[in-house]
């Protein structure tokens, strides 16, 4: 498993939470949690940027994919949109995540609660080229289902 060293700035609305750590030795991200200064109410059907307090730096060549957290899905119906998102190495602004409710009743955000979770990655860049064909597959054009429903 490789290690990578990551600069981490806390933001003033951070303060008093504990930073973000992997929860077991096997656990491919770490759990980001809220950290807003008073609960979010996010109704059925409705989304909320909720900020974690936290700026990173990333080395050029990495990534930070925010995901949702499963049991929040399970449970709860909340999930994160745009997910997952992405950290550019180049960014430099506060993580904050979309949430959203797609279950049943009012679901509120507190103060340090885990809300999503964070993986690092590392990124590889294509160089685009104009071809007039393809290489031909066996799947071809098939998408969308084209294996059918089983």
């Amino acid at each position: 498993m490789r290690e990578l060293d990551v600069a981490v700035k806390i933001l003033p609305h951070f303060a008093g939470l504990d930073l973000p750590d992997y929860q077991t030795e096997g656990s491919s991200g770490f759990d980001l949690i809220a950290a807003c200064e008073q609960p979010v109410v996010i109704r059925p059907g409705q989304r909320a940027l909720v900020p974690t307090g936290l700026s990173v730096s990333l080395p050029l060549g990495s990534e930070l994919q925010i995901r949702p957290r499963s049991g929040l899905a399970l449970r709860h119906g909340i999930t994160l949109l745009n997910s997952p998102g992405t950290i550019d190495s180049d960014y430099r602004g506060e993580i904050q995540l979309i949430m959203i409710n797609l279950g049943d009743g009012d679901f509120t955000v507190t103060r340090g609660m885990r809300i999503g979770q964070a993986v690092f990655g590392e990124v590889i860049k294509a160089k685009l080229s104009v071809a007039d064909n393809l290489d031909s597959t066996c799947r071809g054009v098939g998408g969308f289902g084209h294996t059918g429903i089983h």
